[in-house]
């Protein structure tokens, strides 16, 4: 989650500007295309996770308010997002069935949708994962995960993703320094130290997701004041305490989106499309923005062939 109180400084200047989209050989992103989604709700916007399903007609979008949105992407014969039809919205219990506050309790941040159709969510505040059987069902606690790090108020388990296996991995918006890694944590009914990741000055962590294709995606954010957000998307191969292939996908300019917070990564019959959803932080000045990529790897279509 980003601090409104610095949110104030984003101004209303977010044209667009073509991607900056380093990328190893044979990997190609191309822009796909953007929408602003809008809704005269007032537990609307704060946008910190979304989950796209493997075909990529249905959704789940998690405010940093404990509440949930889910339906259907309404996209054209070319794929474009053209709409996002709600077909339900809740606010997420405890695990006393009790709706939970906005706040320290109820700040939550990234999600993971099972194969199994569970919901698990990260918050931080209170730093802890919680598994939904359904969206309106109490909350199914976990064991706390262990102090790292860098891991403070308002900078907690922002980023969490489900492997195929059903194990959970997060990982922390921050380390204890610019130049220190961050600490990926794997959680299969306990919490482990999974491995380390690069992090480079300024970059936090913000949302991440596997891939059909076994890639770890992680998406970053910097924030520069007035001068907006700028955005990354890097992926990477995970092993028991290796990471490998670490490269840079995306780098946008400031101001070319919003703060985008969340991650999806599906395979579209193309490549991976990378859909990603931007936090508002409830301010008239920001707005929500599903925006989308895809990756044509050369090494995929050589699998698929």
């Amino acid at each position: 989650m980003f601090d409104r109180r610095l949110g104030t400084l984003t101004l209303a200047l977010l044209g667009f500007v073509l991607a900056t989209a380093p990328a190893r050989a044979g990997a190609v992103l191309d822009y796909v295309g953007t929408y602003v989604w809008s809704m005269d709700q007032t537990t609307f916007g704060g946008f910190s996770g979304i989950d796209i399903s493997a075909d990529g007609t249905g959704f789940h979008a998690l405010t940093d308010r404990a509440h949930l949105y889910w339906g259907r992407v309404e996209r054209d014969a070319q794929g474009l997002v053209r709409g996002m039809a709600v077909a339900g919205r809740t606010n997420l219990n405890d695990s006393k069935g009790q709706p939970l506050p906005p706040g320290y309790t109820g700040d939550s941040e990234g999600i993971a949708v099972g194969p199994d159709g569970r919901i698990h969510v990260s918050f931080e505040g209170l730093d802890r994962v919680a598994t939904y059987d359904d969206p309106d069902a109490p909350a199914t606690t976990h064991p706390r995960p262990p102090e790292l790090p860098g891991i403070g108020v308002n900078v907690g388990l922002e980023a969490l993703a489900i492997a195929d296996d059903g194990t959970l991995f997060a990982v922390p918006e921050r380390s204890g320094s610019e130049s220190q890694p961050f600490t990926i944590l794997s959680f299969d009914g306990a919490w482990t130290e999974y491995g380390q990741i690069r992090r480079d000055p300024r970059w936090r962590a913000v949302g991440a997701d596997f891939g059909p294709d076994g890639w770890f995606y992680l998406l970053e954010r910097d924030f520069r004041g007035i001068f907006g957000f700028a955005s990354r998307v890097r992926r990477m191969r995970l092993a028991p305490g290796v990471i490998q292939d670490d490269e840079i996908l995306l780098e946008t300019r400031p101001l070319q989106y919003d703060n985008l917070e969340g991650i999806s990564v599906w395979d579209d019959g193309v490549g991976m499309r990378i859909t990603l959803i931007s936090d508002d932080n409830f301010l008239f000045v920001q707005r929500t923005e599903i925006v989308e990529y895809r990756l044509r790897d050369s090494d995929l279509q050589a699998l698929r062939n």
